[in-house]
């Protein structure tokens, strides 16, 4: 126990110290996290990288083992494909999460990342073998082994990722997966698995420090990936040493807030009609706080409780037989039904309008594709405000502005471009959102309505944003051709 203490202390301080002087040096390079969505809860800008502290709080006590000349380091360097596994996959998906962090990485790079990591663990020996049946003996997967494999480690980054919506939520929910594992690995005797999730426990609490309510730095993708695949990697392992009558189920409990959020997620957008990868404000959290009215903080900590019941479930599974897992199983889907009904994901009185909300979706998916292929098309920027003009019309839009600028010799010079239509009288609700190639921003594109609405729906922000995406790419491609050949392309004047 010594041992372990040691790794969860040295952990936290390294996550301490690391956390801080990463804060302070996003704050100086404006490496901030900018509320600038209406499914963003915090209203300020946030410094982020703090994944970055985790990260180094967890490597930092286990690279120590290679240093250490004793019976645990010796243990440590012995299990080659565990620490290659977890070192060299966990290495891999925070340089994912970094570069995303920094950069942004589309969903393609990010799949294709998590896909090659999933299948390196594989190739290790972390496979999922048996699907567990609490009513009967497991399933053996046979040649389904590496699918279920690649889905559950895939699933699990992705998980923690989507969780991570409140200050403190997704490190305190990695938490308490990392104390499952630690007590099963513990119950065991296995020595390495508690080294690793001691180091891991002291990093998260350590990071957590800074990102309780109120934040003043987030993790980030580097954080939430990075956790997400040492929690789905550990949880092969602890999976595949105990009883078969369990084997997977006891992981996918600890896990069960972040896997019921995910499944929710995905079966909403497809009923809605919403691309599978856009961001959204219907997560668990999110409806926690509307629904049942909590604040910031009193959603994290009700949370925090439903992961405790999550975990005490996923341990009463690993020692109870089969008519105690099945009571076990029968109460904990009670309580979620009971949960899912109070947050209106069980209304049934909303199928009707969901249906017209999926209709409504799909025209404006396919509006968007034309309005974007329009504009990536565009020979000049008088192209880009025809590519864009139709969605004044089609949103019902009272009023559309485009509105690009740059600083050149010491001036300021800009083009604008305006629609107005008689479409209500009321009061205008108006959104902007900044036309950016990068970090440059070259404009500022607007909508207004004013037909009494008082806020702008998930649907049409995001549809939104993807066009003002465009425009950005787009124009800033153009700007520099005006500039290599002017002949080619009018540039913006005054």
């Amino acid at each position: 126990m010594i041992t372990y203490l040691v790794a969860f202390l040295v952990a936290l301080m390294v996550a301490l110290v690391l956390t801080l002087v990463v804060r302070n040096r996003a704050l100086a390079w404006g490496l901030l996290d900018q509320a600038n969505s209406s499914r963003k809860v915090h209203v300020r800008p946030i410094p982020r990288l703090g994944g970055i502290g985790i990260v180094g709080g967890f490597f930092a006590p286990l690279c120590a083992l290679f240093l250490v000349d004793s019976g645990v380091g010796h243990h440590f360097r012995y299990h080659t494909e565990l620490v290659l596994g977890l070192f060299a996959g966990g290495v891999g998906i925070a340089a994912l999460g970094l570069y995303d962090d920094l950069r942004g990485a589309g969903a393609k790079l990010k799949f294709s990342v998590q896909l090659l990591l999933a299948l390196g663990l594989f190739a290790l020996g972390f496979r999922i073998e048996l699907i567990a049946n609490p009513f009967g003996p497991p399933v053996p997967l046979g040649f389904l082994s590496l699918p279920f494999t690649v889905l559950w480690v895939v699933g699990v980054i992705n998980a923690l990722n989507l969780i991570d919506g409140l200050d403190g939520l997704a490190g305190g929910v990695a938490f308490f997966g990392v104390g499952t594992n630690f007590i099963l690995a513990l119950s065991r005797g296995d020595v390495l698995l508690c080294l690793v999730m001691a180091a891991l426990a002291g990093a998260i609490l350590g990071f957590l420090v800074f990102n309780f309510n109120p934040a003043s730095i987030f993790m980030g993708d580097t954080g939430s990936m990075f956790l997400g695949f040492v929690l789905a990697a550990v949880s092969i392992k602890t999976s595949a040493k105990s009883g078969t009558a369990v084997a997977m189920l006891v992981p996918v409990m600890a896990l069960g807030l972040p896997i019921m959020d995910t499944l929710l997620a995905m079966v909403r957008r497809t009923v809605l009609g919403r691309p599978m990868f856009s961001a959204d404000r219907e997560h668990i959290h999110h409806r926690m706080m509307s629904r049942m009215v909590l604040s910031h903080r009193a959603a994290v900590l009700v949370l925090y409780g439903l992961c405790a019941l999550f975990t005490l479930t996923a341990l009463g599974l690993h020692w109870a037989n089969t008519a105690q897992s099945a009571m076990l199983l029968t109460g904990m889907a009670v309580v979620v039904a009971v949960l899912m009904r109070k947050l209106g994901y069980l209304d049934l009185r909303r199928a009707s309008d969901m249906g017209e909300a999926r209709r409504k979706n799909i025209r404006l998916r396919s509006l968007v594709k034309d309005v974007t292929d329009a504009v990536r098309a565009g020979n000049g920027v008088k192209d880009l405000w025809d590519a864009v003009r139709p969605l004044a019309e089609a949103l019902d839009a009272s009023r559309l502005e485009l509105r690009l600028e740059r600083q050149r010799e010491g001036n300021r010079d800009g083009l604008t471009f305006e629609t107005q239509r008689p479409a209500g009288s009321a009061l205008p609700l108006e959104v902007g959102l900044e036309v950016k190639s990068g970090d440059e921003t070259l404009g500022r594109f607007m909508i207004a309505w004013s037909d009494g609405r008082s806020e702008i729906n998930r649907d049409e922000e995001l549809a939104l944003e993807l066009v003002a995406d465009a425009v950005g790419d787009r124009a800033a491609k153009l700007l520099a051709l005006a500039d290599a050949d002017p002949q080619r392309v009018v540039a913006l004047r005054r």
